[in-house]
């Protein structure tokens, strides 16, 4: 099957979220930018035709942060489409990044640590 490339529609479309990046995305982003978990990580990354909230390519991983508008039928099917592009998919909600932030950090590092390099 090809690999659907990601449009210039969505790069830009991913360029406009991180201009407006929700509160919970950028308490997580601030935890793990720069390197802090040992891998990097991309903001509002194009993954063929979607946008991820958070992407590394070495390890394939993705976190998503899942606030109340979120499309759950959507949500399968882009988490089924990246699984096939070897992405690992690790989801948050608001409250998580709210109340236990560090707690996060502790289990995407623990995930990172388990996957192929």
């Amino acid at each position: 099957m090809a690999r659907p490339a990601h449009t210039r529609d969505t790069a830009r479309f991913a360029a406009e979220l991180r201009a407006q990046m929700p509160w919970s995305e950028a308490r997580l982003w601030s935890a793990i930018n720069r390197g802090q978990l040992g891998v990097r990580f991309r903001r509002q990354m194009p993954v063929g035709p979607y946008v991820v909230d958070f992407g590394c390519l070495d390890p394939r991983l993705v976190i998503e942060v899942d606030g109340p508008s979120h499309d759950w039928v959507d949500e399968d099917r882009r988490t089924s489409y990246l699984a096939r592009e070897g992405f690992r998919v690790i989801r948050f909600n608001n409250e998580e990044i709210r109340d236990v932030l560090d707690a996060v950090c502790k289990e995407i590092q623990r995930v990172i640590e388990e996957l192929p390099r």
